[in-house]
């Protein structure tokens, strides 16, 4: 294997291993409090990981051919999963939105599943296409009927994700040469849809509302920004010191998944958060490396979606923890307690490996 990718590999353990301890350290008082056992969310999340280390060097090790032929049959198995979310007796609810499939005494989040599958289908696509890139009937309109079908099972529970899928393919069909005004066109005419997902579910507008003045309602809907400000705030340089913080102690709600950077910069202080996000910024380097060498256009459309994918969500999450974007429940990449995107993630950097390795052949 090249340097250059157990330096990438190196990374990626050092964020999973960052996660673990965070998992532990934020989660042990809620395991307590819900399950008697403080190793409750340390033990599932040290089973996701090894589950991702498998599906990471299964990914990564899969006949580069065969690679490019699973996006379609893992697109449809995919649509499949997201049609059984709305049903009663498979599909989970929580927070008042459907996102989960029941597997056993587990689940998994198929919009997760959503992102890496359609970021494959999108290469496969764009490279068969790529001489009617330009077309609106064989180049444009096919991927925007199946993104649309794919964002319109997504929608009514999950708005953030669909943004984020949406945002990842038009970032794929503007870097292969896609025409410029038909994603206008896309983009413009996606606006309405978005608008009528915010109005329909109150909590949505709460949530914008929130996020232009969490003052507003300080012991409601503005809680959880507000308590994330105040740990981010009380870390300065060094933070408290690993173990030392407070928010975690039930005042700051998720603070084990989505908010687990701000528990980061109570703990660790604007250096540890610095040197994390420079650890994101070396795998975004490194993936938009093995994009430029990628041995064809395949690889190179499907490494530069997956390089997007975690930079976009790296961006949300801390955008959300700093107030500077609406609250969304996207995770913090192989640092979060989140199985499915753990999972996910991890098969996205195998992919990515895989590239690599073609590219060094």
């Amino acid at each position: 294997m090249h340097k250059q990718n157990i330096a990438l590999l190196s990374v990626i353990f050092i964020l999973i291993g960052i996660g673990i301890i965070m998992v532990f350290n934020t989660a042990a008082m809620v395991a307590i409090l819900k399950f008697n056992n403080p190793f409750h969310f340390l033990a599932r999340h040290l089973i996701l990981a090894f589950i991702g280390l498998i599906f990471m060097f299964t990914s990564m090790n899969i006949r580069y051919e065969m690679l490019k032929k699973l996006g379609k049959p893992l697109l449809v198995l995919t649509i499949i999963l997201l049609i059984l979310v709305y049903f009663p007796h498979i599909g989970r609810a929580a927070g008042g939105a459907r996102r989960w499939i029941r597997i056993g005494p587990s689940s998994m989040q198929p919009s997760e599943l959503a992102k890496l599958v359609m970021i494959m289908y999108v290469s496969n696509f764009l490279t068969r296409k790529q001489h009617n890139i330009k077309e609106f009937i064989r180049g444009f309109l096919p991927q925007m009927l199946v993104l649309g079908l794919v964002l319109a099972l997504i929608i009514k529970n999950d708005l953030g994700s669909c943004v984020l899928i949406a945002g990842i393919v038009l970032t794929m069909m503007f870097i292969s040469g896609a025409n410029t005004g038909h994603l206008a066109i896309f983009f413009l005419s996606s606006l309405p849809a978005i608008y009528i997902a915010i109005r329909t579910f109150p909590y949505r507008m709460k949530r914008i509302m929130v996020f232009l003045n969490p003052w507003e309602d300080p012991l409601g809907k503005g809680y959880q920004i507000i308590q994330s400000f105040y740990a981010l705030g009380s870390g300065g340089w060094w933070g408290a010191g690993l173990g030392k913080g407070i928010q975690k102690l039930f005042y700051l709600p998720e603070a084990h998944t989505d908010f687990i950077f701000s528990i980061i910069g109570e703990e660790l202080g604007f250096i540890g958060t610095s040197l994390i996000i420079m650890l994101y910024t070396y795998i975004i380097w490194r993936g938009i490396i093995i994009a430029y060498h990628a041995p064809d256009l395949y690889g190179h459309l499907l490494a530069i979606g997956i390089t997007v994918m975690i930079a976009y969500q790296v961006i949300i999450n801390i955008g959300v923890v700093t107030g500077l974007l609406p609250t969304k429940g996207t995770t913090l990449p192989f640092i979060s307690f989140g199985g499915s995107s753990l999972i996910v993630n991890m098969t996205a950097i195998g992919l990515l490996l895989n590239v690599s390795k073609e590219w060094e052949r």
